[in-house]
């Protein structure tokens, strides 16, 4: 119990700096979380996540209505009985096909009418529209998602989502209790999560990460007791790990900078790469995502 405690805790920080307020504290004032944050993230809930084509259908369709209702319109026209059908089949189709990096730069078509699923971020000489389409995106953090139909009981720590498509996932160690991302982080994404399920499949989130107060890995797929996973530090000293951080943990920087919306799309926009058809014929299924820095990055 101590140890689930102490895990739960190091959660709420990480959600309380995203969202301006932990879930803990939502629930005491008895409210539903709704509001932007401190950076610009949505509570999310965890009851809103279809684990069957890994969307949180809450975002989703609230990005979609606010940002792009003259497009629902014309399947609406069409289909009125199952137009929301059709935009998640279509999705699931091509999520599948291509993976998320390109929906999330080409958009989804669904018969004559075509989203966006993401708005990238502005330069600083864009108009002030493509400023505010940014601005619409919602970014969300959502904890404790049941993501597997053949294990509906087990839980991933937390889910970074953007207008309802994962983004990352993340599960958190905390050493104080003797767990460590280096170790128990990853052996709980190779030995004890079902790699079959959507949430977890190839191509369908960008990198899961394991992150405790001290240390950050990640890796872009997962295979089991074959995943491979690469550090995520600054290190330390020209050596492995990360500095001291004298206004809280070692590992802030990943909530703090990386995760922030801005650094998120960037990323998207110019960092992350998956030539899927190439790599498949290649034999090297593995998108990049970028390190902190090629020579900081300790092993």
């Amino acid at each position: 119990m101590a140890s689930q405690t102490n895990e739960q805790a190091f959660e709420a920080a990480i959600e309380k700096h995203l969202c301006g307020m932990s879930s803990e504290e939502w629930k005491k004032l008895g409210e539903t979380p709704a509001i932007y944050g401190a950076t610009r993230y949505h509570i999310g809930n965890p009851a809103k996540f279809n684990k069957h084509v890994a969307l949180d259908e809450q975002f989703f369709w609230q990005f979609l209505q606010t940002t792009q209702a003259d497009e629902l319109e014309k399947l609406q026209k069409h289909s009125p009985s199952d137009w929301q059908r059709k935009i998640v089949e279509r999705f699931d189709r091509l999520m599948k096909k291509h993976g998320l990096l390109h929906l999330l730069k080409k958009g989804l078509g669904v018969d004559d009418a075509h989203f966006h699923l993401m708005y990238p971020a502005p330069l600083a000489s864009s108009s002030a529209k493509v400023k505010q389409q940014f601005a619409a995106n919602l970014f969300s953090c959502t904890r404790q998602i049941r993501y597997s139909s053949s294990n509906p009981l087990q839980e991933i720590d937390m889910v970074l989502f953007l207008n309802g498509l994962p983004l990352i996932t993340l599960e958190l160690k905390n050493p104080w209790t003797g767990q460590t991302a280096r170790y128990h982080g990853q052996k709980q994404y190779r030995e004890d999560r079902d790699t079959t399920q959507p949430l977890l499949q190839f191509g369908r989130c960008l990198v899961h990460m394991v992150v405790d107060t001290d240390e950050v890995y990640m890796t872009t797929k997962l295979a089991g007791k074959d995943t491979f996973f690469l550090p995520f530090n600054k290190g330390h000293a020209e050596g492995q790990g990360n500095p001291p951080n004298p206004r809280g943990h070692k590992t802030a920087y990943l909530w703090e900078e990386i995760f922030t919306p801005e650094s998120l799309a960037n990323i998207i926009q110019h960092f992350v790469r998956l030539d899927w058809h190439q790599q498949r014929r290649a034999g090297q299924t593995h998108p990049v995502f970028p390190a902190l820095s090629p020579t900081r990055c300790g092993a």
